[in-house]
């Protein structure tokens, strides 16, 4: 079966997952794990990537991120092959480290954030790396010690998960521990990291429960996590933006006619959008067309920084920065 596109959009919240090749072990000491969480603090920052909640275990990890201007495959390309080459060079291997690709699922925020919050912080407990609260509140490697206040990390997102459990952070902190402590019981939670449609009408019970009212045929799919309204929400504004690339291509749109575009509009030589210049006029050229190319024509953050001569996170600030010129001058690439 042919493996399904992935879904993102700035401002998504996904469940990411990643894993050893065969399962086996992705982090054998400590200065991995600490090579891994300088990574994490070196990328999400850059790439405006919020962090909610975060799990080390010995061979696979979870995040729940939330994409800011660089796209998510960006984030993990950078994070995955940088650890990958750094793991290899220390341990003097070869070869794949990780699993096929890493799992990212769309998350419903308003029904699922707490929820996978908890699920993801519990991880070490499932995997006995530690054995109970106590353990966990003082576990380095997760996201769960952050939020007790026990250490300090810049990337993590403490502020906006404890808005969820209180106003007042004192309070906040000690209703969040609670839900943690309520969720020990719960054990492995399939529906919140597979499970396709079943995950994507709520979970075992409710899809018993829709099946009992006659609603077998609610929607689902396995790359998104929430309610069946959702479902359809996030894949039809993924087919809209499927429908507009394959519009603009039918009608022989390619780089090349984003080039003349460009041109016309700030009256410019197509050379100077590939220029490295800090001028204004093509500095915003070059954002437009980097928005265009990304966003409208389906290039890849990677493709077009080659082109370019720009890093990934440079062309996905470009893109952003291009979005807004667009926006605000009103700017269509078809028309």
């Amino acid at each position: 079966m042919p493996r399904l596109a992935r879904l993102d959009a700035p401002g998504v919240l996904h469940h990411v997952i990643i894993r050893g090749i065969g399962r086996r072990k992705i982090f054998l000491n400590k200065a991995d794990l600490e090579d891994f969480v300088d990574r994490l603090n070196s990328i999400l920052p850059e790439a405006k990537t919020a962090c909610y909640a975060w799990a080390l275990m010995s061979n696979h990890a979870h995040f729940l991120f939330r994409t800011g201007a660089v796209g998510l495959s960006t984030v993990m390309r950078r994070l995955l092959t940088g650890y990958a080459v750094s793991f290899n060079r220390r341990h003097k291997r070869y070869g794949h480290l990780f699993q096929n690709r890493y799992k990212s699922i769309i998350c419903q925020e308003d029904v699922y954030l707490k929820e996978l919050v908890r699920y993801i912080h519990l991880n070490p407990v499932r995997a006995k790396l530690v054995s109970g609260i106590g353990q966990l509140n003082r576990y380095k490697y997760s996201g769960h010690s952050v939020l007790m206040s026990k250490r300090k990390c810049e990337w993590q997102d403490t502020d906006y998960v404890l808005s969820y459990f209180g106003k007042r952070i004192g309070d906040a902190r000690r209703r969040y521990l609670s839900y943690v402590r309520a969720g020990i019981d719960e054990g492995r939670r399939p529906e919140l990291v597979g499970g396709g449609l079943i995950r994507s009408v709520g979970g075992w019970l409710e899809a018993k429960k829709q099946r009992l009212k006659g609603k077998d045929r609610v929607r689902g799919d396995e790359r998104i996590l929430g309610d069946s309204d959702f479902v359809l929400e996030i894949l039809a504004e993924a087919d809209e933006k499927l429908d507009r690339y394959y519009e603009l291509k039918s009608l022989g749109y390619d780089l090349k006619r984003a080039e003349q575009k460009v041109c016309e509009i700030y009256d410019i030589e197509p050379e100077d959008i590939y220029l490295k210049s800090r001028e204004k006029i093509r500095v915003e050229a070059r954002s437009l067309f980097c928005y265009w190319a990304v966003r409208e024509l389906g290039y890849g953050l990677s493709e077009l920084g080659r082109r370019l001569s720009m890093s990934q996170p440079g062309v996905g600030y470009a893109v952003s920065r291009g979005e807004r010129i667009a926006k605000h001058n009103k700017y269509q690439l078809l028309g």
